[in-house]
């Protein structure tokens, strides 16, 4: 009986232990702002919706950035998010596993869109024509 009590005594603290050591976790954010605000923002070619967006990533590296909005220029292009020095090992196994603490790393990244220039009906005219000479 004395021996079954210590090992569920034993088994108790160590879940607890356990519990306090895992319990630490590192949040990765990434808020996307646009000027003016209220653009389409995709991330990797998956929509995370109107700017100002916020979405949780796991890895660092390349993102392929989408924005579009009625009346403005789609952007699209290359960011890299570089990893921090603290997010390196062994400094990330401390911070994401034996703190108890949580850790929220925040990036932001603003884009300016370009008004659309819409064409001069004119100078459009006048191209379509070159180029149909161009083709005869």
């Amino acid at each position: 009986m004395t021996r079954m009590r210590i090992s569920r005594l034993t088994l108790a603290l160590l879940a607890a232990c356990l519990g306090q050591i895992l319990g630490g976790c590192v949040e990765r954010r990434l808020t996307i702002n646009t000027e003016p605000q209220g653009a389409l923002v995709e991330l990797n070619d998956e929509p995370i919706g109107p700017s100002p967006a916020t979405v949780g990533f796991n890895w660092y590296g390349n993102y392929y950035v989408r924005i579009s909005m009625d009346g403005y220029e789609t952007l699209s292009t290359h960011r890299k998010l570089k990893r921090p020095e603290h997010d390196k090992f062994p400094w990330d196994f401390f911070a994401g596993v034996l703190s108890s603490k949580r850790i929220v790393d925040s990036y932001e990244w603003t884009f300016t869109l370009e008004p659309l220039e819409r064409p001069d009906r004119d100078d459009l005219i006048k191209k379509a024509e070159r180029v149909r000479n161009r083709l005869r």
